[in-house]
């Protein structure tokens, strides 16, 4: 990646209407150049606008990401889910691939108060076997289990940095409010600085040069997250965050998942 781009999950709250070409369009008039697909309900996209859509983010120099849809748990009891949960975040990479996007961030799954050892175990085996699908099919974006929010939720800081260790195509996914719910800790310049400096260590200090981060304000308690808050009306530290992404030259997309998104 270039540098590092900033923009809305989702058409920005400003466009007069509901439309992803509508959508670019205003994120490109704000001075903004990253755009993530909100699949979460569904992967709901017209063929027919996928030319349009990616002329248009080529042309406005912003970087498409998307996330896939929440009905995802790598870790389900039933075969059939994890089948569906690999097939959503495959037909996610492919969409995105077609627009030349750039990764796709998805929640990977659940403890079902199992040992968390063996939950990470066997999620790892589920990216495998996505991480071949998507090499063999030839698709040029990454996949990224995302940091979670609530503590019953697979995806502390050091499980999705660690379960991407020897992987190609499987990078972190850092949301920063979901890491200070889950802890309520991690708003500090110094602890912000250690999650870079894990990343570093576990993966490579490339991959501070290729990160997806999502940003919000949060509500949270002792379960962790409970609603995403516009950044003014919560305790995140972002100010400090962003001179800590600044001061390490990261590079990749900041999404941000404030109710007021590009605000």
């Amino acid at each position: 990646m270039d540098r590092l781009r900033f923009g809305p999950a989702g058409i920005p709250l400003s466009a007069k209407k509901s439309d992803i070409i509508e959508g670019l369009k205003v994120t490109h008039e704000l001075n903004l150049d990253a755009f993530e697909l909100e699949f979460v309900r569904g992967i709901n996209f017209k063929k027919e606008n996928i030319p349009k859509v990616k002329e248009i983010a080529k042309d406005f120099d912003i970087v498409l990401t998307a996330h896939a849809p929440y009905f995802i748990n790598l870790n389900a009891k039933e075969e059939e889910k994890i089948k569906k949960s690999i097939e959503r975040i495959i037909k996610t990479a492919e969409l995105l691939d077609k627009l030349d996007g750039y990764s796709v961030i998805f929640h990977p799954g659940y403890y079902l108060k199992q040992d968390p050892k063996k939950v990470f175990e066997n999620i790892k085996e589920k990216l495998k076997i996505i991480e071949k699908e998507v090499i063999d099919k030839g698709l040029k974006v990454d996949i990224r289990p995302e940091l979670m929010g609530k503590r019953s939720s697979f995806g502390s800081l050091e499980e999705i940095v660690e379960i991407c260790v020897g992987f190609e195509k499987i990078k972190p996914g850092i949301d920063f409010a979901h890491l200070h719910a889950r802890t309520k800790a991690f708003n500090t310049k110094e602890e912000f600085v250690k999650v870079l400096e894990l990343i570093e260590e576990k993966l490579g200090k490339e991959h501070l040069k290729d990160m997806h981060i999502h940003i919000s304000g949060i509500e949270y308690d002792d379960k962790g997250e409970k609603q995403h808050l516009p950044l003014e009306n919560s305790d995140l530290n972002w100010k400090n965050l962003i001179k800590v992404l600044k001061e390490y030259k990261v590079k990749g997309v900041v999404i941000s998942e404030s109710p007021l998104l590009e605000k």
